[in-house]
C-alpha cells in the first residue's frame, strides 16, 4: 500500500534511517528528528526520495518538552501528521553490580521516558486512524545477566503501548512495538566482545544479526499500511533469537 499524502515523524538512528528511506520510497513525506550529527541527518533527508517533502528536525527527548516541540514543529510545517515511529534508544552490557546511578538514570531517560513521551505527543498530535511505532528489544523474552537495566528500561514501553492502544482505539489509532535481534549497526558492537558477537549471530537464522533494512523496516511498514489491525502488540522479528 502507498503512503503517498502521509507524513511521517521519525526518530534517527541506522533503524530510523532504513525506515525513513522505505518509507519515502512509498511516498511518505518523513520529518527525520535527529539527536545530534546535523550533517548526517541532512544527508539521510538528502537521500529520501519518493516525491515527498522531507525535512530534519533536532531533538534531545530525554525531556518531555522537546518532545513536544519537535511534534509540535512537524505539525506545524506540515499541517498534518499521520505516523510516528520512535527508534530512540541506548544499550548498556554490564553486571548489576557495576552499573550506576547516573547510568540508570540516563538508560531511563532515553529507553522508558522519551518513549513514554513519544507515545503520549503523538498520540495528540496524529490523525484519526494513525500509526504509532516504538522499538524495544527481544531481549525483553530473554533469560540472561549484564543487560538489565538495557531490556529492564525498555520493558515498560509495552505497557505504555498497551495502554495508548486501548486509550486511541476510538480514534483507530494503532499503537504497537517492534522487538527486533541484535541488530547490525554501530549501535551494537561497542557493546560486545567479539565471542559474543559470534554468540548473537548463532542464535538466529541463516547464523547472522537482524538487518534493519532487510527484517525491520519492511515490518514498520506493514504496521503503518496493511497492518491496521494489529494494535496493542509486539512483534518479535529476530530470526528465533528469542520468543515467548
Amino acid at each position: 500500500m502507498s503512503l503517498a499524502g502521509q507524513n511521517v515523524l521519525i526518530t534517527g538512528g541506522a533503524l530510523g534511517s532504513a525506515t525513513a528511506r522505505l518509507f519515502a520510497q512509498n511516498g511518505a513525506s518523513v520529518a527525520y528528528v535527529y539527536h545530534s550529527k546535523p550533517e548526517e541527518a541532512d544527508k539521510v533527508v538528502k537521500s529520501l526520495g519518493g516525491g515527498g517533502s522531507h525535512k530534519a528536525y533536532q531533538g534531545d527527548l530525554r525531556t518531555e518538552g522537546a518532545v513536544k516541540a519537535v511534534f509540535e514543529q512537524a505539525k506545524k510545517d506540515y499541517g498534518k501528521l499521520h505516523i510516528a515511529v520512535n527508534n530512540v534508544g541506548k544499550v548498556l552490557k554490564k553486571p548489576m553490580a557495576e552499573i550506576s546511578e547516573a547510568e540508570y538514570d540516563e538508560m531511563f531517560a532515553l529507553n522508558s521516558k522519551a518513549a513514554f513521551f513519544f507515545i503520549k505527543h503523538a498520540g495528540l498530535n496524529l490523525e484519526d486512524g494513525g500509526k504509532i511505532v516504538s522499538t524495544v528489544t527481544s531481549l525483553l523474552a530473554a533469560f540472561t545477566g549484564f543487560y538489565s537495566v538495557y531490556a529492564g528500561s525498555k520493558a515498560p514501553v509495552e505497557h505504555f503501548v498497551r495502554a495508548a492502544a486501548k486509550e486511541l482505539q476510538p480514534r483507530r489509532i494503532s499503537v504497537n512495538c517492534i522487538a527486533p535481534g541484535p541488530m547490525d549497526t554501530p549501535f551494537f558492537y561497542p557493546q560486545e566482545e567479539p565471542e559474543a558477537v559470534a554468540f548473537h549471530k548463532s542464535m538466529a537464522l541463516d547464523g547472522r544479526l537482524t538487518d534493519v533494512e532487510k527484517d525491520i523496516a519492511p515490518i514498520m511498514l506493514h504496521l503503518v499500511t496493511g497492518g491496521q489491525w494489529i494494535t496493542g502488540q509486539t512483534i518479535f522479528a529476530n530470526g528465533g533469537y528469542t520468543t515467548r
